[in-house]
């Protein structure tokens, strides 16, 4: 089985896929909302975003100074496109995974083994 079109490589870790499946439900989310949603420590959260950043898949948005400074996070339209992409090619991935379909034994064949008994 080849993997399908759309599968990405860098979406696909459990916290990455965590995260940008998070921010594909709203438009912005605040950095410890994210944080703590997924269970996260600000380090953690940091890289797995700052990786996201450079792919051009999400977008930081620092509000405020000092103490009260907040940063805001949201998925690009090349972040969401790349999700969406990400979950048909997973849904492929399961529905190819399943187990075969039930198969009907044939008229004739049913009407001979009947008949044996």
């Amino acid at each position: 089985m080849s993997i399908p079109a759309g599968f990405d490589e860098l979406i696909h870790p459990a916290t990455r896929l965590s995260v940008v499946a998070l921010l594909a439900a709203t438009e912005w989310a605040d950095f410890a909302f994210v944080r703590d949603s997924l269970s996260l420590s600000d380090s953690a959260l940091s890289k797995q975003l700052h990786t996201l950043e450079e792919a051009g898949y999400l977008e930081l948005h620092k509000v405020g100074g000092g103490r009260k400074r907040r940063t805001r996070v949201r998925l690009t339209a090349r972040g969401r496109t790349a999700f969406e992409g990400h979950v048909a090619a997973l849904r492929a991935i399961v529905e190819g995974a399943g187990p075969p379909a039930a198969t009907e034994t044939p008229p004739q064949q049913r009407h001979q083994s009947e008949a044996g008994r």
